[in-house]
Order: structure tokens, then C-alpha cells, then sequence
């Protein structure tokens, strides 16, 4: 017997979640690998996954928590052996299968990916998806080509999960790094501590303009806001650079021109961390163990219990979050 959050969905269709105690037999059948999870983190899928919004959830009862991290209890796949510790983020774990907000689970070998030696299950959490998204767009801009003497690098929603990792890794590359956020004042002196070379207010750039380029700036830019922000960024990018695109906090549409695309070579680039290849992820995560500095991660990282994720969940979906909630799985 362990101790779980499961969703469920009533008569009415009114879908709740609730801290529960579940048996090992519930557990997927199909995976080849159980973990005893120490370590989860919220993240705004886990929000909808929480309260059935956006349809993540297909079928009920169902645990959610997409991303999760632990020891190797059981194991039918060779890569992995008892006492192994590992890490898992994407593959639908948390939608379609059940996730990280349980003291034990049980998912397929080739999801998980082997803990860096230098870090810990806690911090893994800390970095989670929201991390290994940033890494995997750092990563793509550096192969197409972005260095420091490029210029300075963007990031908008900067106080968020991926943006605020995002600055950190970057400044200790070496960038100059200029932040987004809705509110300066408020949020200056921890960007700056994070590495922030600038910081700037969203709202200039939340305002459509009828130039298809604008005076070009910026070296690279990893934006979480999409929307007429990024089309605006793109106006704004240095010839031959690119923009990793991670989410969509703002808009999902772009009204943007493709001008800068034909007339500066600019690249907009897709991450998709949730079904990466285990090669890139691994890649990934170890670039994290090296690249960004730990020290930070104690500002970026806030520890909650099992039994505090479901009003967190609400949180994170009213933009009521700050930086990234980890869960201690094992203090339910």
C-alpha cells in the first residue's frame, strides 16, 4: 500500500482529485520497471491533468504528475537494475499513463533516463520538464549557430519554470541575458540574480506593429509567450539567428510576416520535449549537471508535500506560481 493523488471524474462529470491510498496491483500492468518515487514538480499540464481541463485525461481513475524521479525497485529491462536512480519526463506519463504524484510507479524502461552522477533526485525535479525544455532550445540555438559575441539573448515569461532556468544556464555560459517580465519592480532583483544582464517590461511587446522588421537585436531567444509577442521578436532577431519557440502562455496563434524569415535568414525553431529521443535527453540532462550552476536552483526551486499539489495545481493554471514547486512524493 502506498499513498497517491487520483483524479477521478463523478456521475456529473465534475472531475476531483483527491489524496488516496492505492494498492501495488494498481499499478499499469504493461510497465517493465517499478521506481519508488521521491521527487515530482508541478507543472501547468499537471494544473489541467489536476482538474480535467484541456482533456488531457482520457480514462479515470487515473494519477497524474509528468514528470517524476526515484530508485529502481523491480526491473525486466536490462538497462536498468534495483537501485538504479533514474528520471522520468514526457511520454504522456501523467495523461495518458499514470504519473509522478505516487509513491511508486511503474512505467516502460525506455522513458526513464539514468540520473547524472552530480545531481541529485531533488534537483532533478527542480529542473524537470520545464528544465529540460529550456536546455533542449539553449542547445538549438547553439547548433544553429548562437554564441555570445552573437549578441544579447532574449527570454520571455522569465519567472517562469523554463524562462527562469533559461536565464540561469545562460549567463553562466557567458551570454548576455535580457529578460521579459510583467512586472520589473517586482521581479528585477531575482532575475538579476539569476544572471539577468536586463530587464525589461512585457507590455511594449505585447503591442502589435504594422513593421515587418524592426531594428535588429538580439542574438537568440528563447520564448514561452508565443502570440504577438513573438512576432515581434522576430522583427527584432539578428540576421542568421533563431528563436526556440517552448510554449504558448500568451497566444498559440503567430501574426507575424515572413519577411524577417526571407530577408535576415531568421529560424523559428519547435521543442518538444515530451517525445525527444532518449539521445538528445540524455545530452540534455547532462548539459543541466554541468551548465547550470546548483546554487541557483535554491531560488528557483520551492519544495512542497504530496498532500499541498492539488491547490497548487489551481495555483499554477491562475498564475498565482513563481519560479518551480517541487513535491516531496515521500512526505505525503
Amino acid at each position: 500500500m502506498f499513498k497517491a493523488i487520483i483524479v477521478n471524474q463523478a456521475d456529473d462529470e465534475k472531475v476531483y482529485a483527491q489524496l488516496s491510498t492505492i494498492e501495488d496491483s494498481q499499478l499499469p500492468a504493461e510497465g517493465n520497471v517499478t521506481i519508488e518515487v521521491h521527487y515530482s514538480d508541478v507543472n501547468y499540464k499537471d494544473g489541467l491533468c489536476l482538474s480535467g481541463k484541456g482533456r488531457l485525461v482520457r480514462e479515470y481513475p487515473h494519477i497524474p504528475g509528468i514528470d517524476f524521479s526515484g530508485v529502481v525497485l523491480e526491473s525486466e529491462d536490462p538497462r536498468f537494475k534495483p537501485g538504479d536512480k533514474v528520471i522520468n519526463t514526457g511520454w504522456r506519463v501523467g495523461e495518458i499513463w499514470f504519473g509522478g504524484y505516487s509513491q511508486k510507479a511503474k512505467v516502460k524502461g525506455e522513458w526513464l533516463v539514468p540520473l547524472p552522477d552530480v545531481m541529485s533526485l531533488k534537483n532533478s525535479m527542480v529542473i524537470g520538464t520545464a528544465g529540460l525544455s529550456a536546455m533542449l532550445g539553449i542547445i538549438e540555438l547553439e547548433d544553429n549557430g548562437m554564441k555570445p559575441e552573437t549578441g544579447p539573448v532574449l527570454v520571455t515569461g522569465a519567472t517562469g519554470g523554463v524562462g527562469s532556468i533559461a536565464v540561469a544556464i545562460l549567463a553562466s555560459l557567458g551570454y548576455e541575458v535580457t529578460c521579459v517580465t510583467g512586472n520589473v519592480n517586482k521581479n528585477k532583483a531575482f532575475l538579476s540574480r539569476l544572471g539577468a544582464t536586463n530587464v525589461i517590461e512585457r507590455e511594449p511587446l505585447l503591442q502589435p506593429s504594422n513593421k515587418t522588421l524592426e531594428s535588429a537585436v538580439w542574438g537568440g531567444c528563447i520564448d514561452t509567450v508565443g502570440g504577438v509577442m513573438l512576432a515581434r521578436i522576430l522583427a527584432q532577431m539578428k540576421r542568421e539567428t533563431a528563436v526556440a519557440a517552448i510554449g504558448n502562455a500568451a497566444d498559440s496563434t503567430l501574426p507575424a510576416s515572413v519577411i524577417p524569415f526571407l530577408l535576415r535568414g531568421i529560424r523559428l525553431i519547435g521543442i518538444d520535449s515530451a517525445n525527444k529521443e532518449n539521445s538528445k535527453r540524455i545530452r540534455a540532462w547532462h548539459r543541466l549537471s554541468s551548465d547550470l550552476p546548483t546554487d541557483l536552483l535554491k531560488l528557483i526551486g520551492k519544495e512542497i508535500t504530496l498532500s499541498e499539489v492539488i491547490q497548487a495545481g489551481e495555483d499554477i493554471l491562475a498564475g498565482n506560481t513563481f519560479g518551480r514547486l517541487v513535491v516531496n512524493v515521500k512526505d505525503a
